[in-house]
């Protein structure tokens, strides 16, 4: 019985692209209109159909497409590489970077349809930027007439609520808006979010999912059914979309979140001149109730590049994967703030703070943008500030916005 439960469960989830191209009466409003589409490599069905060719299949008149960061095909390695327009070759219609020359929709780009169909998969973080491509296409159609519809996906990272929320004046493109770290939100629901906060006039649809579960193990979010694609290059699997709320943060120092590794962003740091076990062992020692939920072992890696390149790193590897993975005790970004505080503790003068251009930021630290605020940096700078004291100002932050979301929440 156990086995026709699960078989069961696998026949009814649907994401929102496979619920439109099952249900004509979904598709109706869609004709006689033009219709662009908004995706990436993880755009895909349940049979691995990407969705342009899925769509334009089912007879829905797709006469543009738009590609985020990375682009539409996932090309591009890192942040700030740019992807160009071009030409599809086989369906002949424009497809429009919005990571190019623009990261908001332009006039011309809006042009060329009617409705805007968004089918992004997300990871459930605010620093994503699929989450921000979403709020400036809701802001070019608000007003417009336009329609977007976001063909839902899951949060893998699920339910779950961390960080600090981000402060006014330190919007970026990794910081749509007053939302913590790990927001705990469909794209679809972050829509409604989007246009009630901003007060935005779009005509706003929700394909929903069918049969998601957030709350059930063992994916919490990511269903057994569905085959794993990158969203992004460095998006490897389930265990970097748990993680990617803390790991996120490496791309704000000296140390490598391991990109140029075949597990990039599923570490709390790699340097070849920091101690890791010796980091480990602080950790414990400062906030063992931190490193609940997944299992951290050191490990060694020699980045073929990026930073630290051809050097051999010491790190630790998180795993919230399998057995070692408790859904409700897991907490990635306290668990990488805690790695900052104990490198910062064992070596108090290390140069822990990239100072670079991040993300079309160039004024403030990287790590203060990801963060949306100093508050971060400067409780592991100081000496004296304790693990309470960041837990008091994430909890707050974090009960506020489940508070704010919970009238938004359609599963």
């Amino acid at each position: 019985m156990l086995h026709a439960g699960r078989a069961l469960s696998i026949v009814r989830m649907k994401f929102g692209i496979d619920r439109l191209l099952a249900d004509s009466q979904l598709r109706k409003p869609l004709e006689g209109r033009r219709v662009a589409l908004v995706a990436h490599p993880a755009s895909v069905t349940d049979g691995l159909v990407h969705s342009l060719d899925a769509l334009i299949a089912a007879g829905v008149n797709v006469t543009s497409a738009f590609g985020p960061q990375h682009g539409l095909k996932g090309d591009k390695q890192d942040n700030m590489v740019e992807t160009a327009d071009e030409l599809d070759p086989l369906h002949n219609i424009p497809v429009f970077s919005l990571y190019g020359e623009v990261r908001r929709p332009s006039g011309q780009m809006m042009s060329t349809a009617d409705v805007f169909l968004f089918d992004l998969q997300d990871l459930g973080c605010r620093i994503y930027t699929f989450v921000t491509t979403l709020l400036y296409l809701l802001e070019a159609a608000s007003g417009t007439g336009k329609a977007v519809w976001v063909l839902d996906r899951p949060n893998p990272a699920g339910r779950p609520v961390e960080g600090t929320t981000l402060l006014p004046g330190q919007e970026s493109f990794v910081g749509a808006g007053p939302m913590p770290m790990r927001h705990g939100l469909t794209l679809g629901e972050m829509g409604h979010w989007f246009i009630e906060h901003f007060g935005l006039d779009v005509d706003y649809r929700v394909i929903a999912m069918e049969g998601w579960a957030p709350e059930s193990g063992p994916g919490f979010g990511w269903p057994e059914s569905r085959i794993w694609i990158n969203p992004s290059p460095n998006a490897a699997n389930l265990n970097m979309a748990r993680a990617y709320a803390g790991t996120v943060m490496l791309e704000g120092a000296t140390l490598s979140e391991g990109r140029g590794t075949t597990r990039p962003l599923e570490v709390l740091f790699g340097a070849p001149d920091v101690d890791a076990r010796a980091v480990h062992g602080e950790m414990r020692r400062l906030a063992p109730e931190w490193l609940a939920g997944c299992a951290i072992r050191e490990c060694f890696f020699e980045p073929t590049f990026h930073k630290h390149a051809q050097s051999l790193c010491a790190g630790l590897m998180i795993h919230a994967e399998g057995t070692f993975y408790e859904h409700a005790a897991f907490r990635p970004w306290r668990l990488q703030a805690l790695a900052f505080k104990a490198i910062r503790g064992l070596c108090p003068d290390y140069p822990l703070w990239r100072d670079f251009p991040y993300e079309y930021e160039f004024e403030r630290l990287a790590i203060d943008v990801i963060n949306g605020g100093p508050a971060l940096r400067e409780w592991v700078d100081d000496a004296g500030a304790q693990p309470r004291d960041l837990d008091a100002l994430a909890s707050a932050d974090e009960a506020a916005w489940r508070e704010r979301i919970r009238p938004l929440l359609i599963y």
